[in-house]
């Protein structure tokens, strides 16, 4: 029942396993891992086949038989196409790595405690590999994680939300000893939606700089980091933008941090970890460093041996080269999101996630009285959140309801113990992919709750998905 509203034409998007595949689903879980679209597989097979036919040359030569530029110029393009999305300057973007390696390249480089300034602010239920990455450059800097990283909790225990007076105060409380602040655009468990232009002014005005992850937000509301003055930003692609499994993620960092100053023979930049693919497109295949000549062999590549000069912007931030076919995807996805506009797409997605709340807790009274079992945790507030409800259900009820619906074709994602997040994507769901996923949730509920679910205990995870493994990786 998957479905393009007028956005994106139905033929252009492909729902369900295979293309024969005939029973329909209905898909809720763009949040967790997005639709292919259907131009993905055309793009991985032009560059695949721009390989084979021209081998190395394909880097540099343009290919007039496909829509994609040469291998070297793919990230560039990339980043200029996803810059709208993200609201910032095409020089402010990078296409690389994943989100928790771009967010330690970010923390190395923004992450400089002092004696005086040394503390990391995070979310208390932040993503774990964010607070790995915390815990680690924290270690790594010869600090105590149990000192130096200050966790922003509920100050109510039943509270699964935060309050921006809440995280300012926070801020206000520790902001002699802070060095940085790390928080998430759209909070993962809840569906949040931080107010990240408050935020980071007040973290600027005590001088903090500020960082976010945008895995939940980006091609899921509207951004604008540049005239919102972020510092920087990491996010995935996998998610609302649609790229597939452990996709190519990306980063901003605002033009303020990617200068880059030549004269008098030196060179200024932001401190950073430096790789080949940063530097200066210039003199990039130029084999050169300051520190030996390997006896000679490559001193006719040029005048004198090259110190790193980063390219200036989020580029000069890139390590390695990025895997072309990688970006293929995010290229197929992006020429989708270039049909339309984040505006666009907020507006539907408004329309439908509270249409979704209002049939999940009606107004009158149902006979089946189901909304007593479950309640919605997600900000009632369009402002405060994305595509996405965070729905907790009564304890015990979790695995009856999940094998219900996925006997039934609905496919959304749990949270253990007692969490179900549902979002419906503006870029393919429909308002009666809503309407026909609450009625089976609903009917899930008072199953589960009167022990008369299918497969009840979790039979039917373990019937199907648990050969796969999905129920334990959810």
């Amino acid at each position: 029942m998957v479905s393009v509203e007028p956005v994106i034409p139905r033929q252009k998007l492909s729902c369900g396993v295979s293309r024969t595949y005939e029973e329909q689903c209905i898909y809720l879980c763009g949040n967790s891992l997005g639709l292919q679209p259907r131009r993905t597989a055309d793009r991985i097979a032009a560059h695949l086949e721009a390989w084979a036919t021209k081998g190395v040359f394909g880097h540099f030569k343009s290919h007039e038989d496909s829509e994609l530029p040469p291998f070297v110029d793919l990230d560039e393009i990339a980043a200029q196409r996803m810059a709208p999305i993200v609201g910032a300057m095409s020089g402010e973007v990078a296409v690389m790595e994943t989100l928790s390696a771009n967010l330690h390249l970010m923390l190395a480089s923004f992450y400089r405690p002092t004696k005086e300034r040394f503390k990391i602010i995070i979310e208390g239920k932040a993503f774990p590999s964010d607070h790995y990455a915390v815990e680690s450059q924290i270690r790594h800097h010869g600090l105590d994680p149990e000192y130096a990283m200050i966790p922003i909790e509920p100050p109510e225990p039943d509270r699964a939300t935060i309050q921006t007076s809440h995280i300012l105060s926070i801020i206000d409380k520790h902001a002699s000893g802070t060095a940085l602040i790390l928080l998430p655009g759209i909070q993962y468990y809840t569906g949040q939606y931080l107010d990240i232009l408050t935020i980071t002014a007040h973290a600027h005005s005590h001088g903090i700089t500020i960082g976010w992850d945008l895995a939940h937000a980006v091609g899921n509301v509207e951004l604008q980091l540049h005239d919102w003055d972020v510092d920087f930003a990491v996010w995935c692609s996998y998610k609302y933008l649609n790229c597939g499994p452990g996709a190519i993620g990306g980063l901003f960092v605002h033009e303020k941090h990617g200068t880059v100053a030549l004269g008098d023979g030196s060179v200024g930049y932001r401190p950073r970890l430096s790789g080949w693919w940063g530097g200066d497109k210039a003199t990039r295949f130029q084999m050169g460093n300051s520190k030996s000549n390997m006896h000679g062999i490559l001193t006719f590549l040029t005048d004198r041996f090259l110190d790193f000069v980063p390219i200036a912007g989020a580029a000069g931030f890139q390590v390695g080269n990025p895997c072309a076919l990688a970006i293929c995807p995010l290229l197929a996805s992006l020429e989708i999101f270039a049909l339309t506009s984040m505006s666009a797409l907020r507006v539907k997605s408004v329309s439908m996630t509270r249409y979704l709340e209002e049939l999940l807790i009606p107004r009158q009274a149902h006979e089946d009285d189901a909304s007593e079992l479950y309640r919605i945790i997600t900000p009632s507030d369009p402002a405060q959140r994305g595509a996405q409800l965070s729905i907790l259900l009564k304890p015990g009820l979790l695995e009856g309801v999940m094998a219900e619906l996925e006997e039934q074709g609905v496919v959304i994602d749990e949270r253990k113990p007692d969490v179900i997040r549902v979002a419906p994507a503006p870029l393919y769901n429909s308002f009666s992919d809503v309407w026909d996923f609450v009625v089976i949730f609903r009917k899930a509920c008072i199953n589960a709750h009167e022990g008369q679910a299918q497969h009840k205990d979790g039979s039917a995870a373990m019937a199907g998905a648990e050969s796969k493994g999905w129920s334990h990786i959810k």
